[in-house]
């Protein structure tokens, strides 16, 4: 009779095991309107991808392209923790290669997360280099202007937060009057900001928590949003909007409970918030 049940929780077990890992297999694509109306003809699309994690990454490229080839994309963001070995680093490509073939109208832009900076020295130009063959702008605490349907959008790249990396005076320097889209990877910047305006902020890191059963306690020691319980979707501090993907891939175990891969797609109003403007997203 021990036996029995032995072998029954030990059948359950393996099959939430097993759940849990084809979990990564399926990515959810999330529409976010930001500031905007569906009449509005001033808006920004941007798909949004971010924790890649390409060493427990179940979703392919052809998955990733099927999945957003009709969708009509202006620019890409991607917000860092590609890879932490060089060996992953052939394997990037397609990606690129798939998110190139999407045709994004003002091209596409890259900051890096924690996992990133585990290379170093070559192996991190390495990574650096295949971002850019690709057609990918690399932003390092530095802003880069593009002006779409006559306005200008400062995309303004905030390096990784949790590593120490970040500057935000320094990212700030060059940005011109205008729509401010940040891009960083850990959102935990966002306590850090208070004197400097940003129209929308795109971020990963929490994964949603990956585990998020019953809750991410876990995550506890990765900064005070998660102590907020601000992990992961759409959110505001004192009037500014700001999301936190769940990410497309993994870390550690290759396995997802209560939450899923997410790619994200963001219209966003072309108009500049004021400061301190509360906003709606749907």
């Amino acid at each position: 009779m021990i036996f029995f049940f032995v072998f029954i929780i030990l059948m359950l077990l393996l099959f939430m095991i097993y759940k849990a890992h084809r979990n990564t297999y399926e990515a959810v694509l999330h529409k976010v309107k930001v500031h905007c109306h569906e009449s509005d003809p001033d808006v920004v699309r941007i798909l949004h991808l971010s924790d890649l994690h390409l060493e427990k990454l179940s979703i392919s490229p052809d998955y990733l392209y099927k999945k957003l080839k009709d969708e009509p994309i202006d620019l890409i963001a991607l917000t860092g923790d590609f890879l932490d070995r060089e060996t992953s680093i052939p394997k990037f490509g397609p990606y690129l290669t798939a998110l190139q073939k999407l045709n994004p109208t003002y091209g596409m832009y890259a900051v890096f997360g924690n996992h990133d900076y585990v290379l170093q020295g070559e192996q991190f130009e390495h990574l650096r280099a295949t971002l850019e063959q690709h057609g990918c702008t690399v932003l390092q605490n530095e802003a880069k202007s593009v002006s779409i349907k006559g306005k200008t959008v400062n995309i303004i790249g905030i390096d990784d937060f949790y590593t120490g990396r970040s500057d935000v005076e320094k990212a700030y320097v060059h940005v011109k009057d205008g729509l401010n889209l940040v891009l960083t990877h850990d959102p935990n910047i966002v306590l850090h900001m208070r004197h400097y305006h940003f129209d929308y902020l795109l971020s990963g890191h929490f994964h949603g928590g990956q585990i998020h059963w019953p809750k991410p306690y876990h995550l506890v020691k990765m900064g005070k949003l998660v102590r907020m319980n601000i992990i992961k979707g759409y959110h505001e501090l004192e009037g500014k909007p700001f999301y936190i993907s769940e990410g497309l891939g993994q870390t550690g175990v290759n396995i997802r409970i209560g939450t899923k891969p997410e790619i994200t797609l963001h219209t966003l109003s072309l108009t500049p918030l004021h400061q301190g403007e509360a906003v709606k997203a749907v």
